[in-house]
């Protein structure tokens, strides 16, 4: 069992790729402690894998007390943090550069940026105290990788995700903290909708693309896993796209 002992933190813990990726590492003998900012769901999730594997702490990424104060949580209630997954994202409100609200924009940079940035400085800050460990943080192929009319926002915030992985990455390696991302296309999550697109409509868009489906969020977890894991310790500032080819 590639993670058993180790305790691995999980933010957007209880959505599509949060959930299958703390399902996944449960499997693999890790205690997840899945954090977001709905108690019910994040209650649900860690039923769904059971108390004995999972935990759960109601938490803010775009608050900075609340962002220590997970880290804090996770690693106080359970002995320390081996692992975290940055996950927490939303699409936000679409539309043309020169219509998007102010107000809009500031929110989807809040989550997606800020939100990554605020959990990596306090995770990475106690993995250095106390011997290192690893952390994934969740892109997109719509940023760096590939841009769609409409979501300026994200794809900016996206974009940026990339670059502040490889940056960290380069900043603490020599800390004994391995940081990557990986940057999923569209999977079976009702985010991967376009504005407007109904699932029938993203089913025939992704008809076209060189896979022909959409990704299944556990394919999506278990490459979030193998950046997590012993097996890829000389990858360093990796972005692993994991898109069917979309943006190949």
């Amino acid at each position: 069992m590639r993670f058993d002992g180790k305790i691995v933190l999980i933010t957007g813990g209880a959505g599509g790729i949060g959930r299958a990726t703390a399902h996944a590492f449960a499997r693999e003998g890790a205690t997840v402690v899945l954090a977001g900012r709905d108690a019910a769901a994040l209650a649900e999730a860690v039923k769904e894998i059971g108390s004995d594997r999972a935990d759960h702490v109601v938490a803010d990424v775009t608050d900075p007390a609340s962002a220590v104060g997970m880290v804090e949580t996770a690693a106080g209630r359970h002995g320390g943090l081996h692992v975290a997954v940055n996950n927490a994202g939303i699409l936000g409100a679409a539309g043309p550069v020169a219509d998007i609200d102010a107000a809009a924009w500031n929110g989807v940079l809040a989550v997606n940026l800020t939100g990554v940035f605020l959990s990596m400085k306090h995770e990475i800050a106690h993995m250095r105290a106390h011997g290192g460990g690893a952390i994934v943080n969740v892109s997109s192929n719509i940023g760096a990788h590939g841009r769609r009319p409409g979501l300026a926002a994200y794809a900016a915030s996206k974009a940026a995700v990339s670059v502040l992985t490889r940056t960290a990455a380069l900043d603490h390696i020599g800390d004994g903290v391995r940081v990557n991302a990986v940057s999923p296309g569209a999977s079976d999550t009702p985010m991967s909708l376009l504005p407007g697109e109904t699932p029938a409509g993203r089913a025939e868009r992704m008809r076209a693309t060189p896979s022909g489906r959409v990704a299944d969020t556990a394919e999506v977890a278990e490459s979030i896993l193998w950046l997590a894991s012993d097996a890829s310790s000389h990858v360093v500032g990796h972005d692993l796209v994991v898109d069917g080819g979309v943006t190949a």
